[in-house]
Order: structure tokens, then sequence, then C-alpha cells
């Protein structure tokens, strides 16, 4: 038997099947759409955790913001041309930066030590809870200096953020902010003034943590050296403030440096002991989550990034 088909037939059938091709890429299209508006926003996570010996440390991201110009606060005392050539090397553009702050805890089993509180009560309170802690589990506050972005998170809407805390700070950096007149001071730490112990170079703030003075930032800023069961960290807080612009070239003057001779020694002493000890740090200001090695590199330092070292 033989079948034809008429021309007007063809083009009935062929309207028939271009509908069809278009409903059905208009519905795939729309799936699709559904499927990704239905897709979970993703969040940038805002803990850390790794162990140092028995002790668990967490780092917390406790803020985040995009800062331009950084020339203007990095590289003082360099060329705009040398501090493009920096900034090509390492891949990173010359015209912005991305500002990470970082407080720490390191719980020790028996107290759990929260290091630098971040720029508000928000901020800390958010990354704790991320990292399964509450405010009332935090046994001392330990601020390594007196800038904004360290005390901001203390007070809450005028009242202490963490309540039943031991808080220590440096003795020389608590009295030079407390003969000034700086507003963050006296409304975040002034009036915890006596519930504030302090601590010199080379104080043990519990069995296992030191505090190791890095003078220059501010007039007593600290680092923390943290030792359990043979394994080490640094708590290098605001030694250097930018992995490049500051640690890979520890003379360039940074804004924020108050004694910048006196910082840029202290990073080359701390840095250098890193290096040759091969401790790892933790940075509050280090791309998140702040954790790494440091290397001798021709006449300053390189950031390593942590990746499983620190690991089980």
């Amino acid at each position: 038997m033989t079948y034809s088909i008429s021309r007007r037939t063809a083009l009935i059938g062929g309207a028939l099947a271009s509908t069809s091709l278009a409903f059905g890429k208009a519905a795939l299209a729309q799936d699709k759409s559904m499927r990704k508006m239905e897709r979970p926003m993703l969040h940038m996570a805002k803990a850390r955790g790794f162990k140092i010996g028995k002790f668990q440390v967490t780092a917390l991201l406790a803020g985040s913001i995009p800062r331009p110009e950084p020339h203007k606060i990095f590289g003082l005392n360099v060329s705009a041309e040398d501090f493009k050539a920096a900034s090509d090397a390492n891949f990173i553009p010359s015209n912005s930066a991305q500002f990470f702050f970082t407080p720490t805890v390191v719980d020790t089993g028996e107290a759990i030590i929260l290091f630098d509180t971040g720029l508000n009560a928000a901020g800390i309170t958010a990354a704790l809870s991320e990292a399964g802690y509450a405010p009332t589990d935090i046994t001392h506050v330990v601020i390594t200096h007196m800038h904004g972005d360290h005390i901001g998170g203390l007070m809450n809407e005028g009242a202490p953020t963490f309540s039943n805390v031991a808080y220590l700070t440096g003795q020389v950096e608590f009295d030079h902010w407390a003969k000034g007149s700086s507003k963050r001071f006296d409304s975040n730490m002034r009036p915890l003034a006596e519930k504030t112990s302090f601590v010199k170079d080379g104080s043990d703030i519990v069995s296992g943590i030191t505090a190791m003075a890095a003078f220059g930032h501010t007039p007593g800023h600290m680092t923390y050296h943290i030792e359990s069961e043979g394994q080490r960290l640094l708590l290098m807080a605001d030694l250097a403030n930018h992995y490049v612009w500051s640690l890979a070239y520890p003379d360039w003057e940074v804004k924020f440096d108050m004694d910048k001779t006196a910082a840029a020694q202290s990073r080359r002493k701390v840095l250098g002991m890193v290096a040759t000890d091969r401790i790892p740090i933790l940075g509050y200001h280090m791309p998140f989550p702040a954790v790494g090695y440091v290397e001798t590199r021709d006449q300053g330092f390189r950031y390593v990034p942590a990746s499983y070292q620190l690991m089980g």
C-alpha cells in the first residue's frame, strides 16, 4: 500500500512539530529557572576549626569589607609602580582590597578563650554561633590591641556582650589608650577596666598560651604563642595586615601602624622566627580562614595558606 502526503499536510505537521519543540524549550527553561530559584543561597563560612595538640582552635570570620585605593593604606613609602608590580606578581588588583576580620577561639578543655571581638557584637556572635558557641560559653576574652575592629564586639548596645568572663590585655597597651580620648576605647573598653587583668611579654594566659610583645602597630600590640603536645601556633593579630602588601614586604609602611619603624622591626623579628621554626600562624587580617605558614623569600617573606596540614 502506498501513502502520499500532501503539501498542506506536511506544512501542518511541521508547524505542530515546531510548536511542540518551542513549548518544550520554554518548559525546560522554566524548569531550570525554578530550580535555580529553589537552590539555597550559598554563603561564606564564618568558622573553621582545627587542632593544635589537645587544643581546639577555631578561626571566626566576624566581618569582611572591600576597600578601594589600597596604596593609600599599604606601601606608603614605595612608588605606585612598585606597588602595582608587587600586586601583579601576586595576581591581585592594585586598586582594591578585601579586608577580613578574624577573631579566634581557643578551647583548651578547661577554658574557652576568645581573642579579639571584631567590629561589632552582631558579627562576633554570629560567627560564634556558627562555630557552636554562645557568648555565655566564653571564659576569657583577650584583646591583642585597642583598635576598633578588635574591641568593637565587647559591648552590645551599652551592655557587655560576654558576661562573667575574665578580660585580659597588655598593660602597656591599656595604659596608652586609657590616658587618651578614643571614643571607641571609652565606650567599649574603659567600662570593663575593673574586670580586666593585665599581661606583659612572656605572661601566660593559661598553661600553653603565652603573650609575646610585637609593638609598633600600636604601643602595646601583643601576639600569642600557643603550644600543646608539641604542636605550636602563633596568633599574630595585626603584626602584618595583608599577606602581600605587609607580610611579604615587611618594610613597607602601613597607614594604621602607629610607630612604623617599630612595626617593621617587629614584623621582621616575628616572621623570621615563625619561618625558621616552621610555626603556623593565624593572622587577623589574612584571607579567611587566615591560617598558614611563612617562608623567607628574597628580602622578605611569602605567605603559604594551610591546606590539610592541621586536620585531624
